[in-house]
Formats: C-alpha cells, sequence, structure tokens
C-alpha cells in the first residue's frame, strides 16, 4: 500500500496540464514499461475509454477486482479509483477525454450523465477497432476541423458503447438530474466542507430546496450525503494508502481528527482502524 493519498493524475504519472481535448496510447506503450501493471489512481477532471482486443486484464474498480473477458470495451469516469495488471501483450487502447472539453457528453446535465455515473463494461461491437484506429488517424492528424471532427467520433464511440445501456434507460427527469449535479459538486468540493447554503447557491437553489430534493430522491439529507461522500473517500484511502487516520482525516479537511474517527464510527459501525484490519484479513 502507499505511504501517500491515492495519487490524481492527468495521463497515468503525469501532472503536466492536459494539452488537447483528447489523448490517445496503446495500452503496451504506457504499461508495458511499469512490468503491465498501473496502480490504482484517479482522475479529477479526466475520463478514460479503455479497448482492450487480446491478452489478459485483471481490472481494480475502486476496490472491486475482476478479470473480465476480452475483447472488452471500459468507461472509467473521473475520481474512480482505477488500477490495472495485464498480462504482458496485451493489446488494446485508452482514451483520455477532458470533462470540460465534452460538455455535450460529459457534463452534469447530458443526456448521457446518468449511464456514465458509474463505470461501464459492455463487449465492443465488431468494427469498434476500426473505430478507435480512424479516430487515432484524425487525432494525430492536421485535418481541418479537426476538434469537431475529434468531438463527432467520439460521440459516436461513446453511443455505441452504450448502446446496451440506452435500450433500458429512459431520459432522467429533471429532479434526477439536479440530484446527478449535487453530487458531482460534493465530488469536487468534499475536502473544502463547503455549507449547503454554497452548494445550493452554486446549483441555483435554496438550501430548503436542495434539502427537499435530496430527501425525495434518496431518502437522506443533503448533510446526509456530503458526510456520506467523506466517509465513502476515507474508506478508499484506508483500503489504497497506508495514511494514518489522523492523516486521512486532515486529507479531507476535518480539523479534528478525534471528531473524524466519531464520525467515522457512527456511519460505518466501526473504527477507521478497525476498518483497516478487516480488509487486511
Amino acid at each position: 500500500m502507499q505511504t501517500r493519498p491515492i495519487p490524481a493524475w492527468q495521463l497515468y504519472g503525469e501532472h503536466s496540464p492536459f494539452p488537447d481535448i483528447l489523448h490517445m496510447e496503446r495500452i503496451r506503450d504506457r504499461a508495458a514499461g511499469l512490468d503491465w501493471r498501473i496502480s490504482p489512481h484517479r482522475h479529477a477532471h479526466l475520463a478514460q475509454i479503455f479497448l482492450l482486443v487480446g491478452g489478459h486484464a485483471t481490472i481494480d474498480l475502486d476496490g472491486q477486482i475482476s478479470q473480465p473477458a476480452l475483447p472488452l470495451t471500459l468507461f472509467v469516469p473521473p475520481n474512480l479509483v482505477h488500477g490495472f495488471t495485464f498480462a504482458a501483450g496485451t493489446e488494446g487502447w485508452v482514451l483520455t477525454l477532458p470533462v470540460e472539453s465534452h460538455p455535450l457528453i460529459l457534463s452534469a446535465d447530458a443526456e448521457i450523465a446518468p449511464m456514465i455515473a458509474a463505470p461501464v463494461l459492455a463487449t465492443p461491437a465488431p468494427d469498434m477497432p476500426d473505430q478507435v484506429t480512424a479516430l487515432h488517424d484524425v487525432w494525430q492528424g492536421q485535418v481541418p476541423l479537426r476538434h469537431t471532427r475529434l468531438r463527432a467520433m467520439l460521440a459516436q464511440l461513446i453511443c455505441d458503447l452504450l448502446q446496451d445501456q440506452a435500450t433500458k434507460n429512459t431520459v432522467l427527469p429533471p429532479a434526477e438530474t439536479r440530484l446527478l449535479r449535487f453530487v458531482d459538486l460534493i465530488a469536487l468540493n468534499h475536502a473544502r466542507h463547503w455549507t449547503l447554503d454554497r452548494y445550493a447557491a452554486q446549483m441555483g437553489m435554496s438550501s430548503r430546496n436542495l434539502g427537499r430534493l435530496c430527501r425525495a430522491q434518496t431518502s437522506m439529507s443533503a448533510h446526509a450525503l456530503i458526510e456520506s461522500h467523506l466517509m465513502r473517500e476515507a474508506t478508499r484511502l484506508l483500503a489504497y494508502t497506508r495514511m494514518t487516520a489522523q492523516e486521512i482525516a486532515y486529507q479531507l479537511g476535518y480539523q479534528d481528527p478525534s471528531y473524524f474517527n466519531r464520525r467515522f464510527r457512527k456511519v460505518m459501525g466501526l473504527s477507521p482502524g478497525a476498518y483497516r484490519q478487516q480488509l487486511e484479513r
């Protein structure tokens, strides 16, 4: 386990600003030099699409370990902890998308937002490798209207990835869309311990109406949803790092580690130390 917080990278292992509306690389280009292992990490403002066409992969998605059959497409939303162990020679692609560059598909009010709030695993259509290769050709080139072409091709790729889900889902009503927006804001600002009034103002609502929305959609208060997110983040840090409970408390914006410990026990039913011991059995 790590002694530092879960890394939040731009591209894996890199801190430099994201240079384009899209980045593409083959699995072997990134993983071969790392002994085919990508340690658990996350991307605060990036989504990723993986197309794995041959070989073998062990996938860690927020602590859920699986070894799915290939070929496989995988959508990883921002902030989700993910890691991989690939068999040597595994073939495929990873596409990295800055959220702010693709508002039509990645914003909280996008039509597909309900379908990509969690990771999506699917069997790729037979022509998806050709789609990705064509996308790569445009990405590397200097064709006219490059950004527009890339966004259009990405939209088609994601529609194909979500085809099965789309046939089972209907458009979310406005209340559920607003709830997703609130959850996104919590994910971005939980360590700042924003007040409920500040969240409500950011959403153009009163705090009372935001509270009513949360209770109607989740049977939880807005404060409880915020705390639930903080505790879920604490469980990730306990699982993926060797940070002490005190360090985790400060990382999550708590000024008093003993208060954090009490709240963790109240929400999770056991202390942070006992939670970590349970994971290590």
